[in-house]
């Protein structure tokens, strides 16, 4: 019986070395709950910042700001789409290009555009001189230089600022170019 005793007590006694299996594993579930919707919180309110700063940069130039720049920009329009003032015709140039050996040419027709009757009867005057620098710029090109839309844009104010020089009554607004062929 000694041994039915012992047996006995060792069933009804706890074990002292493991912990009780219902405390621990409850509290896991919980916590991981709390922190997954911690965690999920954090996200969210990251989320909502970051939308927020990024309406408020597309909304920062406010509307006094979104006016003016409208009112500018059709200030500029109005400007460059102004009425083209009277026009002073040039006439056609036939000139050798640079470093062709007289087997290239360019056929250019062009206009200049004036602001007042003076500068036009200016012009009209000193044609001979103007006609004489204007060859000599495009005899200075090749046809490289030409063939672009910068050449040719580079042509132009290189044109009316060499003219320009000439003029004591007015100033040059633009040059029109109604012809230009090259081969």
């Amino acid at each position: 019986m000694e041994i039915e005793a012992i047996v006995a007590e060792a069933k009804s006694a706890p074990p002292t070395s493991s912990p009780p299996p219902a405390t621990s594993s409850g509290q896991k579930p919980t916590l991981f709950i709390i922190l997954t919707l911690l965690n999920l919180g954090v996200v969210v309110g990251v989320g909502v910042m970051m939308y927020l700063g990024q309406k408020k940069k597309a909304v920062e130039p406010g509307i006094e700001q979104v006016i003016e720049g409208e009112h500018k920009t059709q200030k500029e329009e109005e400007k460059d789409t102004d009425f083209i003032g009277k026009l002073v015709p040039m006439e056609t140039f036939l000139v050798n290009l640079a470093q062709s050996r007289g087997r290239k040419l360019a056929k250019i027709n062009m206009e200049f555009e004036v602001g007042s009757d003076e500068v036009q009867q200016e012009i009209e005057k000193l044609k001979p001189r103007i006609r004489d620098m204007v060859i000599m710029i495009i005899s200075d090109k090749n046809m490289i230089q030409l063939s672009s839309k910068e050449g040719k844009d580079n042509l132009r104010a290189e044109i009316r600022n060499q003219v320009n020089l000439f003029l004591s009554k007015g100033q040059i607004k633009n040059v029109y170019f109604t012809e230009f062929i090259y081969n």
